[in-house]
């Protein structure tokens, strides 16, 4: 047992892998990780393999794999990466002898459960990297990028791509201009995905074609133009420096780059666990486990750190794995833990046990249905107490698409009745003050919303679980519902936090909270098909929420300097006054004959012209193709002059869909927030929170596509997406724009 704080064994039984180095471990879901590969024996004479081993990290239990198809031939110092949920691909590496391995790409599909686990050669046309060792490969949705290594005759720093969702499949050399990391082998890569290198594959340290160590840090970022380059991490003047090594692993936690073990260029030398921080360029160093050619996970604020060889036995590997816990290995250094840092142990992925049905009632019957007032643990529990047990769940939370919503509609109809009550006694214009988190659209993708309460902390008090209500507001501006498949969920939870923390949870109102809108883009048929009801009956709940809905605050003012809005100012929008006059409850008219009716629209509807070059009113042909001119776009003098004459320095709005999540527009003086990723299945695009912090500065907080099995989108069919076509995202309307912070 290691006496480095947070540092254990991490005890398994099952079929143990032999001890080994040289091997790959990769994460392919929360709980699951699988090990291919690696060489056994010690260095003088050992063996190559090609076995394969699932290990569930809950249960601690390894299995040994028998899989079908095209299985790789055994190799050592090859590369290996997650591209889908319970999908891996391998790369390259040598099989011994001085041979290498083909340059054939396995993909080991576990889709159908690990007894029928099998391997293919994914087919590719065309040239490839060639055969290599001692590389990286990495999955960056949707591109799987290969960099570096050794052929066999030199060592190379050139970048392989290849898009996984552009068939027929096939290798993209990339061509960089600018500067390059030298050629390496041995070194590390890893994805960012969130802060100042967000998106970026970043590379550590490696072994130069004259065996020398290295320390340096990159970056490879992609531009939208499609333009590829790379960006050399910079390092606190007066800092510490990393020590150079290579053999080593590394992976993010956060903004927060974590470099474990590895060798230097002087035999025998111990080498501490490293960390980076991206967004101050510090370094820091910790005392912690000595190995090389080991493999390496990480799952929340854990690693797992698996064979290889320690320092005091450098030619006999181990089959020992080491448990690092960062939250307590980290300690005293606040910058450096994650918001969910008390959170760390790996659970089976089931749902939770719901209290028991009434005794008068069938549970075969009434499947899901929750009997809020009847279970003995929770009565007497407020209403909307029992609302965000069941449905706060950030790490937990796995309802497939289209089942019975598991509350009782009097239980729904009463918490909107409670949720309304609060919101008509706060004024259409609220007050808020920082810090605060700010949402974009959600509408309905409730797993994304879980998977940033689950990353960036959520509104609860339970700090063991990641809440950080006490010391955050939090601001949802608009678009709910409508489009994803879980937009009862969305609301549902959402108005109870609401009850529960009503001067710390705000919402405001987006285009898609009004009844002539949700009829046609999902909410209504959700509610048809996963509650039973009629939509068109005023009793209905999805009438009884519309109803909720035409209380809501229209904007949010924060701090007296950043205004808060769905859409946008429109062509009418002067002042905050205007807002504040609006009459409640307010009904959205589409066909406009007063100037109170276009306001309303101006403030849900408008956007931002398509550059900061176009400026004044112009015509919004893809949200008004009839050419009524009622939806409109505005300028970035438009915007200057609505601040100046409202003494503010921003606007903050949602209603498009952007790339990253996020986009600055008017010189930085409007910015777009989008929080739902892949919208409606076709866009890739990040999801985004910005938190408004107490020094007014903004910065984002990103969420990437996953392969969401508990169906992210209502609108799935082709016909379907005719019928009800999302909005263009912004960024193809004018795709060869470029962005203030590009």
């Amino acid at each position: 047992m290691s006496t480095n704080p947070g540092t254990e064994n991490f005890e398994v039984r099952g079929d143990i892998p032999q001890a080994r180095f040289g091997h790959t471990i990769t994460l392919i879901t929360k709980s699951k990780a699988i090990l291919f590969g690696g060489a056994t024996g010690d260095t003088g004479k050992y063996s190559i393999t090609g076995d394969t081993y699932c290990l569930d990290l809950a249960t601690r239990i390894w299995t040994k794999l028998d899989p079908n198809g095209s299985v790789p031939s055994p190799r050592a110092a090859h590369a290996s990466s997650i591209v889908e949920n319970m999908q891996l691909v391998v790369y390259g590496g040598s099989t011994g002898g001085g041979s290498l391995a083909s340059d054939d790409l396995y993909l080991l599909d576990l889709r159908n459960g690990e007894s029928a686990a099998s391997w293919m050669i994914v087919p590719v046309i065309g040239t490839t990297p060639g055969r290599r060792y001692g590389h990286t490969l990495l999955f960056s949705k949707p591109h799987l990028l290969l960099f570096a290594g050794n052929t066999g005759s030199e060592t190379v720093n050139d970048v392989w791509c290849l898009n996984v969702e552009r068939s027929p499949f096939s290798w993209q050399k990339i061509e960089i201009i600018g500067d390059q990391p030298n050629a390496r082998v041995y070194h590390s890569a890893a994805l960012c995905v969130t802060g100042s290198a967000s998106g970026m594959m970043v590379i550590f340290g490696g072994r130069t074609g004259d065996q020398s160590a290295l320390n340096d840090s990159w970056g490879l970022r992609r531009h939208r133009d499609g333009r590829w380059d790379w960006v050399r991490a910079p390092y606190k003047p007066g800092g510490i420096l990393p020590t150079p090594r290579y053999q080593h692993t590394s992976t993010f936690l956060d903004s927060v780059m974590i470099v474990v073990g590895g060798r230097t260029n002087r035999v025998g030398e111990s080498v501490a666990l490293e960390v980076y921080d991206t967004d101050s360029s510090e370094w820091y160093r910790f005392p912690s486990i000595l190995r090389f050619r080991h493999s390496c996970i990480s799952l929340d604020t854990l690693l797992y750190i698996h064979g290889g060889f320690e320092h005091d036995t450098p030619n006999i590997p181990t089959s020992v794995i080491t448990r690092v816990d960062t939250s307590k290995l980290f300690a005293g250094f606040d910058n450096l833990v994650p918001k969910n840092s008390q959170r760390s142990s790996p659970k089976p992925q089931e749902s939770r046990p719901l209290p028991p049905p009434p005794a008068d009632q069938d549970p075969k019957t009434r499947p899901g249905i929750i009997p809020v007032i009847t279970s003995t643990t929770e009565r007497g529990n407020p209403l909307h107490n029992i609302f965000i047990n069941h449905l706060l769940r950030p790490s937990e939370w796995n309802t497939p698409a289209n089942t019975r919503f598991s509350f009782r509609k009097e239980h729904i109809l009463a918490l909107a009745e409670e949720c309304e009550n609060i919101i008509k006694n706060q004024p259409m214009v609220l007050r808020l003050r920082a810090p605060i988190k700010i949402f974009g659209d959600v509408h309905g993708q409730y797993a994304d919303l879980m998977r940033f309460f689950d990353l960036y902390g959520c509104p609860s008090e339970k700090k063991k679980d990641g809440g950080d209500i006490d010391g955050f507001d939090y601001l949802f501006i608009g678009d709910f519902v409508d489009r994803g498949s879980h937009s009862l969920e969305t609301i549902c939870l959402l108005m109870a936090l609401k009850c529960k923390y009503p001067n710390q949870m705000h919402m405001i109102r987006g285009n898609h909270e009004d009844k002539w809108i949700n009829n046609t883009f999902g909410f209504a048929e959700e509610c048809q098909i996963r509650i039973g009801e009629d939509p068109n009956d005023p009793r209905s709940i999805f009438a009884r929420i519309n109803r909720l809905f035409e209380y809501l605050p229209l904007a949010a003012v924060i701090e007296e300097k950043v205004i808060c809005l769905h859409g946008g100012i429109g062509s009418t929008l002067r002042t905050i006054d205007q807002i504040e006059a609006l009459p409640r409850p307010l009904e959205v008219v589409h066909e406009v004959t007063n100037d109170q009716q276009q306001l309303v629209v101006d403030i849900l509807w408008s956007d931002p012209t398509d550059s900061d070059q176009e400026i004044g009113i112009q015509a919004n042909v893809i949200r008004d193709p009839n050419g009524t001119g009622n939806i409109v776009k505005f300028g970035p003098d438009i915007v200057k002059e609505f601040l100046n004459a409202n003494g503010l320095s921003k606007i903050v709005r949602a209603h498009e869909c952007v790339m990253d999540g996020f986009e600055r527009f008017a010189g930085g003086d409007l910015i777009t927030v989008f929080s739902a990723t892949d919208y409606c299945g076709r866009h890739k695009n990040a999801g985004a929170v910005l938190f408004f912090k107490k020094n007014f500065e903004i910065k984002p907080k990103l969420i990437y596509p996953v392969d969401n099995p508990y169906g992210s989108n209502w609108i799935e069919s082709e016909d379907a997406l005719r019928k009800r076509p999302p909005t263009p995202p912004r960024w193809r309307i004018n795709e060869q724009r470029r962005v203030s912070y590009d």
